[in-house]
């Protein structure tokens, strides 16, 4: 491949890693402004519990938010959160936090080169996950129900993989075990990756100015939208390159069948950005996988909460039944 054609094939790669990254996050925004239109209200920001930096020695800064220990449920299994592509941890979950706090502690962060996560020198799942494991280390929690959102479903799986005697379950919302398929993502993913190593360093400066602006605060009195954009717009537009690079290529389905915790996978039925068939070949290379089908797109996360939100919640209610089971059944085996 001559010179020129990389260079032609390169921006073409980017402009097309830019195109398809923004897209989730401004349908989010525009759609919560157009609901807002709809209906004449301007809603609150719900009230989101307040995270701090964790600095992870030899690895970096990071945003956690931790929910601390729900009132009467002591015992209940803490749910790690990892967050979608070119989102943050309150813009994938805001909609979501306040039920599940009421029963679990919830911990989650942003991960590297989104939001306030570590700027590093490469993205990598591994790196984004033993982060998270960190985390867990100086909140003084062992182990973890670990729930992911599109790219946070891979995250979550690599969780598992790396951490496994942490993982207690999984839940995977939108996601799939390999994000190539097809010839196009074949041509794709290898061109981004040659414009990658070119470019890199000049994506990880932008990043880095993005980062370094940003607050830890939240501001109460913003609205849904205003707030949804700002949060957004922490993640840097060049990040996503980086990122779609390494999620080409992940590939986890050599090793599913071995995953060997209660796991829910909640699909999707009309998501275009994850097809709804590649979700479905996630679930069925689980063994025992639980699965429940949500009707919206790959955004019900926002777009369509009234009706992702109860199967969402079902399927990590159906992950901890059968946590507390095990946990029951343990002791009884141990005493005979």
């Amino acid at each position: 491949m001559t010179t020129q054609v990389i260079k032609t094939a390169g921006r073409h790669a980017l402009k097309g890693s830019f195109v398809a990254a923004r897209y989730g996050g401004k349908a989010t925004v525009f759609g919560l402004r157009a609901g807002i239109r709809r209906t004449q209200r301007f809603p609150d920001l719900p009230q989101l519990p307040e995270g701090q930096y964790v600095d992870l020695p030899g690895r970096g800064e990071t945003f956690v938010v931790d929910t601390g220990v729900p009132e009467g449920r002591p015992d209940a299994p803490t749910l790690l959160l990892f967050h979608g592509l070119a989102t943050t941890s309150y813009l994938t979950w805001f909609s979501t936090l306040d039920q599940l706090r009421e029963s679990h502690r919830v911990v989650m962060l942003d991960q590297r080169w989104h939001g306030r996560g570590i700027v590093s020198e490469r993205f990598s799942l591994e790196d984004c996950v033993d982060d998270a494991a960190l985390v867990l280390d100086h909140l003084g929690i062992t182990e973890v129900i670990a729930v992911g959102y599109s790219m946070g479903g891979a995250l979550a799986q690599v969780f598992w993989r790396r951490h496994g005697e942490r993982t207690l379950g999984l839940v995977l919302a939108s996601t799939s075990a390999c994000w190539k398929a097809g010839l196009g993502d074949a041509m794709f993913y290898p061109v981004l990756g040659l414009a990658n190593t070119r470019f890199r360093g000049h994506y990880r400066s932008r990043v880095d100015l993005v980062r370094a602006s940003l607050t830890e605060s939240l501001d109460p009195v913003q609205e849904m939208s205003t707030w949804a954009w700002s949060e957004f717009r922490s993640t840097s537009a060049w990040s996503m390159p980086e990122v779609l690079g390494t999620l080409g290529g992940f590939d986890a389905r050599a090793w599913l069948s071995e995953i060997d915790v209660p796991t829910a996978v909640v699909l999707t039925a009309r998501d275009h950005a994850i097809p709804t068939s590649r979700q479905r070949m996630l679930a069925e290379a689980i063994p025992g996988a639980t699965v429940h089908e949500a009707p919206g797109g790959h955004a019900s996360v926002v777009f369509d909460v009234q009706r992702w939100r109860p199967i969402f919640l079902a399927a990590v209610a159906d992950v901890v039944a059968a946590v507390e089971a095990e946990r029951a059944r343990v002791p009884r085996a141990a005493e005979g």
